[in-house]
């Protein structure tokens, strides 16, 4: 058969995957818009996809997964190098030949009776010097939509490539959904990634977490550059001037809310725009300016559809108006639409749940699953920033770690240099809920968002931030945000959302020089009146409780933390215990 491409690599790769599988048609994916409609129209007669109203939602699609098929799965997700060691503590590891051959066990001939589609697909911009390209087999039509949505699918691709150049190879094979048989296999050290008995985004969908962070996180550390699951959000100033941070969350603490924050009205009303550059992933590299500048490698949003809605999101929820893949929310049967909690109140008297049964608001169950998804392009959202297609990236002037916390951390506060912010990011955590765990108040680490993406060991992971501090004269200056303190009522002592862009606003005075902080044990924290109140019902006794630092309770963190630390054993940066042991003398003083 004539091929795409001359690359010798990628026709092996389709050639033994073939022969492996035994699919009865192979589909090479050019990411033409007739290819694309091609496949939509064929998902639709084999009930694979449900066509939505086009006059409300043009372009758009429904999709429902397996009941048993709903999210990631940490505990089959696997880093698969040589040595053990090298996985690190956070990871679950597998020899790469035992890998291989359970793998490939699973996968024979399963792909009989089924098309397998080849799919290039650049992460970032194609042809920018911070992006990889990557070729993902799959038998899943869904899989070949939705990449062509959240990455750049194309034949240009294959001239990025040239005869030789290599490619991060990626299989996923729907297989027979088994969730027993079900395995998210990363091979770091082979630029190799499968994907086995799933059919969730967040399994499949291989240019996301599974490249974009655990094999990209591998990447950076060997080329010198980052991966990192943040979003890049860029502030404009009245004046014109344009500053960017990028910022990480663990989930279920805003981090896509804060990407595409609409700021308060008065700042709106003096001219102040924030632009979204991405929501989910930044890769960060060392410019020629000498600074660190970010690009987001994704090309659409995967987002939690629950809780998004006009109030809470109104920028995410217009980026899914128009050529967006919706996965297991509810169908509204009246208009052809689609519902989840959260989206409007009251709930619609009837509706066609993620399961497929009818819906009233008596059932006594979720319309939507907690985890059901949209799939949008990015080009989509009103707040999108002109630089996202830069293959440049932006340079970043501040770099947001944060967490869910309901008491000890305040608001905001500063580190006090490059190697304190490591620090600041490797202890960073959430409190699990009564309902979630059955005990409240429960510390779960998360270090920089990335305990569950991290593709090597995580000790060498912190040496390689603190290493990247070093490469750069001024870099990013780090600080940390909690949104979520609580009163002894549970009630949130702060706003968030949009009044989030008062916090912001002090981190960029401070990034500039053009405002004081307190020296604390933990670093630097805001005065109250320096953080701005205008329009906003709130009380300055309030702020300055939420910007206090109890020494007593961050004593007890220490304590907590050199626990945290135990696992790392001597891969364990010296700058990260020498920063735990000043923490610890600080709160003694």
């Amino acid at each position: 058969m004539a091929y795409p491409t001359k690359n010798k690599k990628v026709i092996a790769f389709v050639e033994e995957t073939a022969e492996l599988t035994c699919p009865d048609n192979i589909v090479w994916i050019d990411g033409s818009e007739a290819q694309l409609a091609a496949l939509r129209a064929e998902a639709c007669k084999t009930g694979e996809m449900i066509e939505l109203n086009q006059e409300k939602l043009p372009g758009c699609y429904y999709h429902r997964t397996a009941e048993n098929d709903v999210a990631r799965v940490e505990a089959r997700t696997f880093i698969c190098c040589r040595e053990k060691e090298n996985a690190g503590p956070t990871n679950y590891w597998m020899d790469p030949k035992e890998a291989y051959k359970m793998c490939y066990d699973i996968a024979r001939g399963k792909m009989k009776g089924r098309t397998m589609y080849v799919i290039p697909y650049s992460m970032g911009v194609v042809g920018s010097p911070f992006s990889k390209i990557g070729i993902e087999l799959t038998d899943s039509i869904y899989v070949v939509l939705n990449m062509a949505i959240m990455t750049r699918v194309g034949l240009d691709c294959y001239d990025v490539l040239g005869e030789n150049g290599d490619f991060i190879k990626g299989l996923h094979c729907k297989c027979d959904v088994d969730p027993e048989k079900r395995y998210i296999m990363h091979f770091p050290e082979d630029d190799t990634i499968i994907s086995v008995n799933s059919a969730y985004g967040g399994n499949v969908l291989l240019g996301k977490k599974c490249f974009a962070l655990r094999i990209a996180s591998f990447l950076g550390k060997n080329e010198g550059w980052m991966a990192e699951h943040m979003l890049i959000l860029g502030v404009t100033y009245p004046d014109g001037t344009k500053k960017y941070l990028a910022a990480a969350f663990p989930s279920a603490c805003g981090k896509t809310n804060l990407a595409m924050l609409i700021p308060p009205k008065h700042y709106l009303e003096q001219g102040y725009k924030v632009e979204c550059v991405g929501d989910d992933i930044a890769w960060i590299r060392v410019g020629k300016d000498g600074r660190l500048w970010a690009v987001n490698p994704e090309n659409g949003f995967f987002g939690v559809a629950p809780g998004t809605n006009e109030k809470s999101n109104p920028n995410a929820l217009a980026a899914t108006k128009k050529n967006t893949i919706f996965t297991n929310v509810a169908i509204n049967p009246a208009d052809n639409t689609v519902w989840w909690e959260g989206l409007t109140k009251p709930a619609p008297e009837h509706l066609i749940d993620w399961l497929g049964n009818d819906w009233t608001p008596e059932s006594g169950v979720k319309a939507a699953h907690p985890n059901s998804r949209f799939t949008a392009p990015a080009v989509n959202c009103p707040c999108l920033s002109e630089a996202f297609n830069s293959k440049e990236g932006v340079p970043l002037d501040a770099i947001v770690f944060g967490g869910r916390r309901a008491t000890t951390t305040p608001l905001v506060y500063q580190s006090r240099d490059w190697d304190h912010g490591v620090f600041v990011g490797s202890i960073m955590s959430s409190e699990t809920t009564a309902a979630a765990t059955g005990a409240t108040g429960v510390l779960r680490h998360d270090p920089m968002a990335m305990k569950p993406f991290c593709g090597y060991h995580m000790g060498d992971y912190f040496r390689h931030w603190v290493d990247m501090g070093k490469k750069v004269k001024n870099p990013p200056k780090i600080f940390n945000v909690n949104w979520f303190r609580q009163d002894q009522n549970g009630e949130f002592l702060w706003p968030g959302f949009g009044d989030n862009m008062r916090v912001l606003d002090w981190i960029l005075k401070r990034c500039a020089g053009t405002v004081d902080a307190e020296e604390t044990a933990i670093g630097y924290v805001p005065y109250a009146k320096d953080i701005d109140l205008e329009g906003l019902d709130y009380s300055r006794e309030t702020l300055e409780s939420i910007l206090c630092v109890d020494k007593a309770r961050w004593s007890s963190e220490a304590d907590e933390i050199a626990e945290f630390y135990k696992q790392f054993g001597d891969k364990l940066p010296k700058e990260l215990s020498e920063n735990l042991k000043t923490l610890k003398e600080n709160c003694s003083k």
